[in-house]
C-alpha cells in the first residue's frame, strides 16, 4: 500500500462515526480474549481452576445424591396417603347397607372385637358381615381419588380386587389412553441413560414395584397388612427409576374388617417435584461454578501471571548476561511472591556484581601482570647488548625482581580468585579470637618478620573467661589479622609497638590495630582497600602485590562485618595543628 491509498484508508476511517464506535469495544474483546487465553495455557491457572470446581462439583453431586428434601417429601407423601386413605375408607365403610332390624347388637360385646373378627359365628347375625357393594363405593371412590392424583384399589378380605381407580368413568365422561406409536421400539440411548440414572439415584436398598393380578392383591406387602387390621406404608421403585409411595388402611365398620383400601402416587409424581429440586440446585450450582472460575481466574492472575513474569525474567538473565536484566519488582505484597521478587532481585544483583567484579579483576590482573612482564622482557631483550659486567648484573637483578614479582602476584592472584568460592563451600564454626589473637601475637613477637616491633594485646571484656567467640573461618580470619599485623609492623619504626586491642561493642566484637607510623594520606584511606593499590614510599617499587588488604575486606565482608582504616590522632602541634600519631584498622564481626 503507497503512501497516499494508506491516507484514504486513515481519512474514511476517520469519517466513519461507526467504525468510531465500535472500535473501543472490539479493542476491549480482544485483550479480554488475549487475556483468557493466555490464562488458560499456564498449568497453575487450570490447577487453581480444576481443583476449586472440582470441590464445587462434589458438593453438588453429593446435595443431589443425599437430598434430604427426597427423603422429608417421601415421608410427607406417605404422611398424607395415610390420612387420605383413613378419609377414603371411612366414607366407604359408612356408604355400605346393611339390615340391622332383625339383629341385636351388644355395645359391649363389640367393643371386645379384636381387628379381623367378626361379630358373632359366621351364621349368626351375618348381616354385619356385608360386602362391599361396587355401585355404592365408585361415586364416592371416584369424587374423593379424582383431585388427588393417586390411584386408589378397593380389596376384599380374601385378596381379590373390587376397584381400581384407574377403570372408574361417570355418565358423559371422556376415556383417554395413552397408545404407543405406531412404530414403537425401545427408548433410544438418551432415554435409556437417563432411566439408569435416574434408577442409580433413587433405587438404593428400594424394592422394585410389579403390577399383580387382580386376584392376587395380598402379593403386595401393605394389603397383606392392612387385611390383618394395620395400616401400612411401602416404598418401591418401577422399572423407569421413579418411586412409588404406597399405603394400605382396613376398611372396617364395628370394628369388623370387610375389605382394604390401597393408594399409590403416580410413577412420576414424586420424581417432578424432586426433579425440579434438583434442576434449581443445579442452577445454583452453575451460578456458583462461574462465580467460582471468575474468583479463581482472578486469584490465578494474582499467582501465575506474576510467577510467569518472573520465570520470563529469570530466563532472560540466563540467556542474556551481559545486559542486565531487572526482575519485576513485587516487594510490595506481602506474600510469598513478594518474597520472591525479593529473593530473584537480589539474586540477580548478586549475580550482575559477581560478574563485574570478575571482569574487573581479570583486567586488574592483566594490567597488573603485564607491568614485570613488560619490564621482565625489556631487560632480557637489553641482557645482550650489554657490554660491561656491572650492566649485566643489573640487569640480571631487575630479571630477578620481576620474576619475584610475578610469583607473588599469581600466587596472591590465586589466593585471592578461589577465596570466595572456599568461603562458600564450607560452613561456619565458633572461633575463638582470644586464642586466635594470643597465638597470632605470639608467632608475631617470635619471628619479627624482619621488623624489630612488638605487638602488645588487650581485651576488655566482662571477665577472663570471656572468649569473644565469633562465627566464621578461623584461617581466614587468621589470615586478615596476619595481613593487618604485616602492614603495622612494616609501617611502624624500629623499635615501636603495635597495639591491638579487642573488645565488645553491643552485638558485635570489635578488633582495633593501631600502629606508631606516619598514618595514611586522607585520599587514601578507601583506596587503599581496592585491587592491586599500593602506597609504600618507604618500600621499593613491586615489593608488594597490593592484594592484602582487598583480600582482608572480601573476607571480613563474607562474615557480616566490616573493616576501615583511620587516623590516630596525636598531639597538638606548635602552630595549634594536630597531628597523627600513626595508623588505625578496624574490625567489627557480628557476635551470638
Amino acid at each position: 500500500m503507497d503512501v497516499s491509498s494508506s491516507a484514504a484508508f486513515n481519512t474514511a476511517g476517520a469519517e466513519n462515526p461507526t467504525a468510531q464506535r465500535w472500535e473501543r469495544p472490539l479493542d476491549w474483546l480482544r485483550r479480554a480474549g488475549q487475556f483468557v487465553f493466555a490464562l488458560s495455557f499456564s498449568s497453575l491457572t487450570r490447577r487453581i481452576v480444576s481443583l476449586n470446581l472440582a470441590g464445587l462439583v462434589a458438593l453438588v453431586a453429593s446435595i443431589l445424591y443425599l437430598s434430604q428434601f427426597r427423603a422429608g417429601l417421601i415421608d410427607a407423601r406417605g404422611q398424607s396417603l395415610l390420612v387420605q386413605a383413613d378419609i377414603i375408607a371411612g366414607a366407604i365403610a359408612a356408604s355400605a347397607t346393611m339390615d340391622t332390624n332383625t339383629i341385636t347388637i351388644d355395645p359391649d360385646r363389640l367393643q371386645d372385637l379384636k381387628p379381623g373378627e367378626t361379630y358373632g359365628a359366621p351364621d349368626e347375625f351375618s348381616g354385619l358381615d356385608f360386602p362391599i357393594n361396587p355401585e355404592r363405593v365408585a361415586p364416592v371412590l371416584r369424587r374423593l381419588v379424582s383431585p388427588t392424583k393417586t390411584r386408589a384399589r378397593i380389596y376384599d378380605r380374601d385378596g381379590g380386587l373390587i376397584l381400581d381407580s384407574r377403570s372408574l368413568y361417570g355418565r358423559g365422561d371422556v376415556l383417554r389412553f395413552e397408545l404407543a406409536p405406531p412404530a414403537f421400539e425401545k427408548p433410544g440411548i438418551a432415554e435409556r441413560t437417563m432411566i439408569a440414572v435416574r434408577t442409580w439415584l433413587n433405587r438404593g436398598d428400594l424394592p422394585l414395584y410389579r403390577e399383580l393380578g387382580p386376584e392376587n392383591g395380598n402379593g403386595y406387602r401393605e394389603v397383606a397388612d392392612s387385611l390383618k387390621g394395620q395400616k401400612s406404608s411401602v416404598v418401591r421403585v418401577n422399572d423407569r427409576g421413579e418411586v412409588i409411595v404406597s399405603v394400605a388402611v382396613p376398611v372396617q365398620r364395628f370394628r369388623a374388617i370387610h375389605g382394604a383400601l390401597m393408594l399409590s402416587t403416580q410413577g412420576d409424581d414424586i420424581d417432578q417435584m424432586v426433579t425440579a429440586e434438583r434442576l434449581a440446585i443445579l442452577k445454583v450450582g452453575g451460578v456458583a461454578s462461574a462465580v467460582m472460575i471468575m474468583l479463581s481466574l482472578l486469584l490465578a492472575s494474582t499467582i501465575a501471571g506474576p510467577v510467569r513474569r518472573l520465570a520470563d525474567s529469570a530466563e532472560r538473565v540466563r540467556r542474556r548476561i551481559r545486559t542486565r536484566v531487572e526482575i519485576p519488582d513485587f516487594t510490595r505484597r506481602r506474600d510469598e511472591i513478594g518474597h520472591l521478587s525479593g529473593a530473584l532481585r537480589d539474586m540477580t544483583d548478586a549475580l550482575y556484581n559477581r560478574i563485574e567484579a570478575i571482569e574487573m579483576f581479570a583486567a586488574d590482573v592483566s594490567h597488573e601482570l603485564k607491568n614485570p612482564l613488560t619490564s621482565l622482557r625489556s631487560a632480557v631483550e637489553t641482557l645482550p647488548l650489554a657490554r660491561s659486567e656491572h650492566s649485566r648484573s643489573r640487569l640480571l637483578a631487575v630479571i630477578e625482581h620481576d620474576v619475584k614479582r610475578l610469583d607473588r602476584l599469581i600466587s596472591d592472584i590465586s589466593d585471592a580468585s578461589r577465596l570466595d568460592a572456599e568461603l562458600q563451600r564450607q560452613d561456619m564454626t565458633p572461633v575463638d579470637l582470644r586464642r586466635l589473637l594470643t597465638t597470632l601475637t605470639s608467632v608475631a613477637n617470635e619471628t619479627r618478620l624482619g621488623h624489630d616491633v612488638r605487638v602488645d594485646i588487650r581485651f576488655e571484656g566482662r571477665g577472663a573467661a570471656d572468649s569473644f567467640s565469633v562465627p566464621g573461618h578461623d584461617s581466614r580470619l587468621g589470615q586478615v589479622i596476619s595481613n593487618l599485623l604485616v602492614n603495622a609492623q612494616s609501617f611502624s619504626n624500629a623499635g615501636g609497638k603495635v597495639h591491638i586491642v579487642c573488645r565488645r561493642v553491643r552485638s558485635e566484637i570489635e578488633i582495633v590495630v593501631d600502629d606508631d607510623g606516619p598514618g595514611i594520606r586522607d585520599d587514601a584511606l578507601e583506596r587503599i582497600f581496592q585491587r592491586f593499590y599500593t602506597d609504600r614510599p618507604h618500600q621499593g617499587f613491586g615489593q608488594n602485590s597490593g592484594l592484602g588488604l582487598s583480600i582482608s575486606k572480601q573476607i571480613i565482608e563474607a562474615h557480616g562485618g566490616r573493616i576501615w582504616a583511620e587516623n590516630r590522632p596525636g598531639p597538638v602541634g606548635e602552630e595549634g595543628e594536630a597531628t597523627v600519631a600513626g595508623a588505625r584498622f578496624v574490625v567489627r564481626l557480628p557476635a551470638p
